[in-house]
């Protein structure tokens, strides 16, 4: 399993054991998510591949602490703290950037960091410093919806940029994007978390996007494959 230097004593980002999502009960019941181990390093670029319904956004969801496993482990030692009452340590970004249509691009990048506690003067800063470094300081006073598609994702990525993220979920970022747009969002992508130092696993189902990544995981109904002999899934006991 590959580490970067100095990231050893820290150990991996994310850790799950026998991790299982399962949603309904009884003959209603449907696995989304089917005794995943895995770890995530730090440094790692990962793309995680899959036809729909195989299972990728519940899995990310996991990984964020947006939802609770049906059954398994999983821990986030690599973050400092725990996700589920530190928010800012993960970051999120979906096919929809949904950003609040009332607030401008700087506020909508500021809010995560208000709700994390920040005050708003801080928080503005913060926001500032990511459009700056990804060149957006012309967008920060329009508001969502005089933004293109590409605008707004990359919008989205300056959110997470300007929170102090160490593992960044992108699930199907560029699904609704024409080829180029999406190149230059995944561009902006891995930019941001070469600033961070984080680990970006991206959810896809187009092999362009996969490409992008040295470390392939693959999904079929609930159950990971690990398709790089840099990374591998744990024995079963």
């Amino acid at each position: 399993m590959s580490t970067l230097p100095g990231s050893a004593a820290a150990g991996p980002v994310l850790r799950c054991r026998d991790l299982s999502r399962v949603f309904g009960s009884g003959r209603t019941a449907r696995v989304a998510v089917d005794s995943v181990s895995a770890d995530i390093d730090r440094g790692a670029r990962i793309a995680l591949i899959g036809p729909s319904g195989s299972g990728k956004s519940s899995l990310i969801h996991l990984f964020a602490a947006l939802d609770a496993p049906s059954a398994g482990h999983l821990s986030w030692p690599g973050l400092g703290a725990d996700p589920r009452r530190d928010r800012t340590r993960i970051g999120v970004v979906f096919q929809a950037p949904s950003l609040i249509p009332a607030l401008d691009v700087t506020e909508n990048v500021a809010l995560p960091q208000v709700l994390a506690g920040c005050s708003d003067t801080a928080a503005r800063a913060r926001a500032r410093t990511a459009l700056a470094r990804l060149g957006l300081e012309p967008l920060a006073g329009r508001l969502p919806e005089e933004l293109s598609g590409g605008q707004a994702h990359r919008v989205a990525l300056a959110r997470v940029l300007a929170g102090t993220a160490r593992l960044v979920l992108a699930d199907e970022l560029t699904g609704q994007l024409d080829h180029r747009t999406g190149a230059e969002v995944l561009d902006v992508l891995f930019e941001t978390v070469n600033m961070l130092g984080a680990a970006p696993v991206v959810s896809t189902h187009d092999d362009t996007v996969a490409g992008r990544c040295p470390v392939r995981w693959s999904m079929r109904g609930g159950r990971l494959q690990i398709r790089s002999p840099t990374t591998s899934v744990p024995p079963t006991p």
